[in-house]
Parts: C-alpha cells; structure tokens; sequence
C-alpha cells in the first residue's frame, strides 16, 4: 500500500511495555475485551512478559511507522500436566491502527511459533459474546467457536460473557505429540 507506514513484528523487549501498557490500558478502561477492571502498569506487563517467557512462549509486538502499534502472546491454557500442549493467547492492537492487518501479521506468526514449539491447540478467550470484531478475527484466521460462558463477568455495572475459540496447531489432535 503506498504511502503506508512499515509495519513490521519482533520480538518484545523491556523497554516496549510503556507503550504496551498505553495500548492494553484503552482495552481495560473502555471496552469489555479484558476482564481486568484496572489498567495495569508498564512494571507489571513486563513482569508478566518475563513469566511468558520464563515458559518458553513468544511474546510479540508490531511495529507501524517505527512506533508499537500492537502486541501479542501465548501464555499456558492450564498448569495441569495434561494441558501440556495448549496455549491460550492474548492480542490487542492500538486503536489508530486496527484493520490495517496488523492483528493479522500477529496472529499468524504466533500460531506458527507454538506450533513449531510443539503446541497442538491454541484457545482464545473472548470477552463478550457482543464483541463480534474479536469473533469474526478469530474465525477468519481457522479458530472455531467451543462455547460460551455466560455472564461469567461483570464490568461497567452488567454482566459480560466470555466465548471460548479454539483452533488446532500443527498436527492438533490427529496424532499423538
């Protein structure tokens, strides 16, 4: 696209969590995409950055126009031995910057990093059954709908569901790991 800035992914480093606690904290503050009620601070996403990676997981930022314009991770689903092999993730892209592609870019290449670490499904979390843009993202990039857990939130004075995607890995479970 011409005249668009570069968009690019890597790796998150220590520095970029001011600017993913900007980005996160629009989610938590005004949508019910996060069921956290309180913004967390820069200090306290990196040290949940350090735990992702402490558990050899990727946690990915995008870059558009030199800027940090979104991130992405995969985090263990459950701690329980026979949950081994799934991953559960986490994807908020800046508000100036959504459907632009770079949610996709993010989703893409974190699929194909824990796939290639061995995971065999990838669950996603969904806040709200309203929340058709975070749905219908899923689905484009081969999650399908598992379930919904209804009204098992309350955020801005009403009860919110969560939907549960999910989208196989690798070989998923037609084969054994």
């Amino acid at each position: 696209m011409s005249g668009a800035p570069d968009r690019t992914l890597r790796d998150a480093v220590a520095g970029d969590f001011a600017a993913i606690a900007g980005i996160y904290a629009r989610y938590v503050r005004c949508t019910t995409a996060s069921f956290e009620t309180g913004p967390p601070d820069a200090a306290t996403l990196r040290e949940r950055w350090r735990a992702v990676l402490a558990d050899g997981l990727p946690w990915l930022v995008a870059e558009s126009g030199g800027e940090v314009a979104g991130f992405a991770y995969a985090a263990l689903y459950r701690r329980r031995l026979a949950y081994r092999f799934t991953v559960e993730h986490s994807i908020y892209v800046r508000g100036t910057d959504t459907r632009l592609g770079l949610g996709g870019m993010l989703i893409e290449e974190l699929i194909a990093r824990c796939a290639a670490l061995g995971y065999r499904q990838m669950v996603a979390v969904i806040g709200d059954s309203d929340n058709a843009a975070s749905i219908g993202f899923h689905a484009r990039h081969g999650f399908r709908h598992a379930g919904t857990l209804g009204s098992v939130g309350y955020k801005f004075d009403r009860w919110v569901d969560s939907v549960l995607m999910i989208r196989p890995l690798g070989d998923g479970d037609a084969s054994r790991p």
